[in-house]
């Protein structure tokens, strides 16, 4: 219900279809008995019936080298990240991320990282960035993972060339995941709500005063299995935006159905 570019403060206030592609290949190689070395490539594209201004196509590429114990497992996540929109250069990222996780009991499961990230916008160079982020997440098997939650926090400090875009932010999420079986098949009903807090550390021209968002974000997905490897997903979430910047502050819905196969 609002076609916009989250990452520049685009809003158009209207409504449109899209029809959406997403691709993935990935390699697994074991270096250790303790030790994997993963790499990945992911496709995107959206092609939107009236905005074509802002079709995006997006490029993953990914590498994660993990080390697992008994009680410790620990890893290294590297992403360079390219995106277009309406087939002209956008957003190029560089992601680096090392991690730490472990089960603390049978049904306690805790993650933490580090995060950095590298941002620059074409055409747009006060808006190049770079990121500190630290997260910790904690996972309660309720049923094993047919049944599970998930409560999330991460801190965000990002330093922009142009000062008016540093800020910093608080982020919750909550999620839900149940799997059960319907008409012989195992499905899965998938909850999540997030929320930030982000706080911008100067003056916002247009405004004259210090910017701050508040974002809440509700989505629910269900996915049934089809053929044999195939699965339909139904999916529709709702994004209420806060802001004292009137073109960053709007509520959206997205409510969407996806195809997916895997071999």
């Amino acid at each position: 219900s609002n076609v916009g570019v989250e990452e520049v403060d685009l809003s158009s206030n209207q409504s449109d279809y899209a029809l959406t592609l997403d691709a993935e290949l990935g390699l697994k190689k074991p270096l250790s008995s303790t030790t994997d070395l993963s790499l990945s490539y992911d496709f995107s594209q959206s092609l939107y019936q009236e905005f074509s201004a802002v079709d995006r196509q997006t490029h993953i590429l990914g590498a994660n080298l993990e080390t697992e114990t008994q009680s410790l497992n620990t890893g290294i996540t590297l992403f360079y990240i390219n995106s277009r929109l309406d087939s002209e250069s956008f957003l190029e990222l560089y992601r680096i991320s090392p991690s730490i996780s472990g089960f603390l009991s049978k049904k306690w499961f805790a993650r933490g990282a580090y995060v950095y990230w590298d941002k620059s916008f074409e055409n747009r160079p006060g808006r190049d960035a770079s990121t500190n982020t630290g997260e910790a997440d904690i996972y309660y098997f309720r049923n094993g993972l047919r049944s599970y939650f998930n409560l999330g926090y991460r801190f965000k400090d990002e330093d922009a060339d142009l000062k008016v875009h540093d800020f910093s932010s608080h982020n919750l999420k909550l999620r839900y995941i149940h799997r059960l079986v319907l008409f012989s098949r195992m499905t899965k009903l998938e909850l999540a709500w997030r929320y930030e807090d982000r706080d911008y550390s100067t003056v916002t021209p247009g405004i004259e005063e210090e910017r701050s968002d508040h974002r809440h974000r509700w989505r629910a997905e269900f996915e049934v299995p089809v053929l044999d490897n195939g699965a339909i997903q139904i999916h529709t979430g709702y994004s209420d935006y806060d802001s004292n910047l009137p073109q960053a502050d709007y509520s959206q819905v997205i409510t969407g159905v996806l195809f997916l196969h895997r071999w």
